[in-house]
């Protein structure tokens, strides 16, 4: 790659370093020039400009991102579209990520161009979480470290992958001493009860006994017998040996130890075994009658997403394992969750899309265009086709002129119609009425227009990568060579001043006001500037 200052008149097709100003334009950094961008430039008295070239064998940012995300993907994880060189990885469901820890290092040390960092191997994530990200060290990188990176990513089924919690029926065994405190009992069965279903799975049943071997062992068996998938044993008094009362006991009901004591402190005398049809057995270390984070709550969490756990692997969580000044403390699920806006965790966005469709066609005379077929279907179904295929949701229709026939169209698809009836006051008042049907908790709306037919899920899901409000990216518009398009995809901040336009305008002064915060997205081809206004046009395309 060539890189440094570039004269203006051979500055076409080059890729802009940093952001420039001209011609009260805002060029952003990353942007390949175009001619239009070039007259601009030269208009404005600028000489040269600080660029990038690509040269033979270089992969441009994107390209490489998305290839080696492709490639990176693992079980239950999704690839956001790449954009400035980036890619995003979110999982699909909740549960515990797993990660290639060789072959990530291996990555990041292949070349300094690929980079690519991820949660903590084992770390509980949550739906759509951010798990990993792939960023290229602007613009291009070698297609020898590209293919390499590819590789070591896909090896094992994928980088990173996350491994999903599997419902348990938990039993649960507290002994006791003649010393042994009532509500410390309840306290402690309180806390695991919380751990349990924080992680999915319930606490099915609790015995009390005391803390003799003969009796634990019983215990261990009437729980079996009741159909506890895991056994949890907390003593009266610490394991400190495998031939303690707890380990007894499980050898007695038929179990085999496989492992005692953890690098992990507090947890230390942690103790791990199972019985002949795989089913887990813990003997419990004295913190875990703390909801504070300690080394039991590591191995439940692996057990409870079915993952293989042996000895040497708990040997190995000494890495990370001091955990006495770790704040985190438990929640159950429904509390997990509640607040999302509370998580630190960065999520994927959250963008429903407003299909605007109440429009009266003035120009197309009789015929209402978004009823017109093309390839079989109506113009507002093949729109409304292409954003169910992306990911933006929910996906809500405005419909006014000729409601009830709009509305007969888009049945059967997973949309929600609104109706606007004062559709003759513009467009406007459409996009007033989708905001409003629009969930409080999206992060984003891409409005979409209900005669633009070619627009495809691809176009969609670019702009959607591309939104990113913290790093200026918060009014994603579509653009072919320098040509702004539709649809535009606009943060949750504007959404009050969107609702204060009136008249058949749509947001678009909005754009000129808050150029710093425009993201323009360039497609591969023409389908966001195409919209069918006449009869001409709607023959043109259909033929």
């Amino acid at each position: 790659m060539k890189f440094g200052p570039i004269p203006i008149g051979e500055a076409e097709g080059a890729i802009l370093a940093h952001r420039q100003s001209a011609g009260g334009r805002m060029l952003k950094k990353g942007r390949v020039l175009t001619s239009e961008d070039i007259e601009v430039l030269r208009s404005a008295g600028v000489e040269s400009v600080l660029a990038a070239r690509l040269e033979p064998g270089d992969v441009g940012e994107d390209e490489a991102a998305g290839r080696i995300g492709a490639a990176a993907r693992g079980e239950n994880v999704t690839v956001s579209t790449a954009f400035t060189g980036r890619v995003n990885l979110y999982a699909d469901t909740r549960g515990v990520a797993v990660i290639d820890r060789e072959a990530l290092d291996r990555i990041n040390t292949t070349h300094e161009t690929v980079t690519v960092a991820t949660v903590a191997p084992f770390e509980v994530v949550e739906a759509k979480q951010m798990v990993a990200t792939i960023k290229i060290i602007p613009f291009a990188a070698p297609e020898k470290a590209i293919e390499d990176c590819a590789a070591l990513a896909a090896a094992e089924g994928g980088l990173i992958r996350i491994a999903p919690f599997r419902r348990f029926d938990v039993g649960l065994i507290q002994t006791v001493l003649t010393h042994t405190k009532a509500s410390v009992l309840d306290k402690t069965s309180e806390v695991i009860g919380r751990r349990v279903e924080a992680l999915d799975s319930g606490l099915k049943e609790e015995i009390r006994c005391p803390h003799e071997a003969g009796e634990v062992t019983g215990a261990i068996e009437k729980l079996r017998a009741r159909g506890c998938r895991m056994v949890l044993i907390l003593g009266a008094s610490a394991i400190t040996d495998r031939r303690d009362v707890v380990p007894e006991a499980i050898e007695r009901a038929g179990g085999k130890i496989e492992h005692f004591g953890m690098p992990v402190d507090p947890g230390n005398l942690l103790l791990l075994g199972r019985f002949d049809d795989g089913a887990p057995v813990l003997g419990l270390p004295g913190c875990a009658r703390s909801p504070k984070l300690n080394g039991f709550d590591w191995v439940l969490q692996r057990l409870l997403a079915e993952l293989p756990l042996e000895g040497r692997d708990i040997m190995l969580m000494g890495s990370g394992g001091l955990l006495k000044e770790v704040p985190d403390r438990l929640l159950t699920r429904s509390a997990a969750v509640s607040k999302p806006e509370q998580r630190e965790a960065p999520v994927a966005p959250h963008i429903a899309a407003i299909i605007l469709a109440a429009g009266q066609s003035r120009r197309m005379g009789k015929v209402n265009k978004l009823l017109a077929e093309l390839g079989g279907k109506p113009m507002v179904v093949r729109v409304a086709e292409a954003v169910l295929a992306s990911s933006a949701r929910p996906i809500i229709a405005v419909v006014g002129h000729q409601a009830d026939k709009v509305r007969a169209a888009l049945s059967g698809l997973d949309i929600a119609v609104v109706e606007n009836p004062d559709y003759a006051a513009g467009l406007s008042a459409s996009l007033k009425r989708g905001l409003a049907a629009a969930p409080d908790e999206i992060d984003g709306v891409l409005v979409c227009l209900g005669d633009m037919p070619n627009v495809t899920p691809a176009d969609i899901e670019r702009l959607i990568g591309a939104f990113n409000p913290l790093e200026g990216c918060a009014i994603c518009v579509p653009t072919v060579e320098g040509k702004r398009g539709n649809p535009v995809l606009w943060s949750k901040r504007f959404f009050a001043e969107m609702g204060d336009i009136s008249g058949d305008v749509g947001a678009r002064h909005l754009i000129g006001a808050y150029p710093e915060l425009i993201c323009e997205v360039e497609m591969t081809g023409e389908d966001v500037l195409i919209d069918i206004d006449t009869p001409e046009a709607l023959e043109n395309l259909a033929g």
